[in-house]
């Protein structure tokens, strides 16, 4: 499969499983996850043929690792607008983690706060490097710091998916730097 390919896969694979599972007929179970059976089923049924290899291919190449694979079971990491139970457990954040944006965001990010918008939870990163990419794509970029540990202090609930997105309800800007 060629980059090009892969991509689309990756998009119609995000849509489905984060957005727009009913669109083809599929209802996530706990914790988002889906049989792989029926998303091909699914997908074949709507005119996009693909294979179990060409899906664990994109799984394992996707640079952000939203995919996750349990047997016969697929689901997307993080990033749902529509209601679901990830089954995530709370854990302790580092003391800083970091919020990539872009620069026309700050101010109103300055004022409001982070906020989860139409996701199930604000995402954040353990590393400036993924902050900045992750801000990259809205522009020019802006990292913020978040004092997680004063956040924790104060009540947050923390997650951390498999691939290492640090998940919170909101930030609010007397945490953000």
């Amino acid at each position: 499969m060629d980059e090009r390919a892969r991509i689309k896969l990756s998009k119609r694979l995000s849509y489905h499983l984060r957005h727009k599972p009913e669109e083809i007929g599929l209802t996530l179970e706990p914790g988002g996850w889906v049989s792989i059976g029926d998303l091909l089923s699914a997908l074949a049924r709507h005119g996009f043929l693909t294979t179990r290899a060409d899906i664990e291919e994109v799984v394992a190449w996707n640079p952000k690792q939203r995919f996750a694979l349990d047997g016969d079971r697929i689901r997307a990491n993080q990033g749902h607008s529509v209601e679901i139970d990830l089954q995530l457990t709370a854990v302790e954040p580092p003391a800083v983690l970091y919020h990539g944006t872009g620069e026309r965001a700050v101010a109103a990010i300055r004022a409001e706060g982070l906020k989860k918008m139409s996701r199930h939870h604000v995402h954040l990163s353990a590393d400036l490097e993924t902050a900045q990419a992750v801000g990259s794509r809205h522009g020019r970029p802006v990292v913020l710091t978040v004092d997680a540990a004063a956040m924790r202090r104060d009540g947050a609930v923390f997650y951390c998916t498999e691939n290492r997105v640090w998940l919170v309800d909101e930030v609010a800007p007397r945490y953000l730097k």
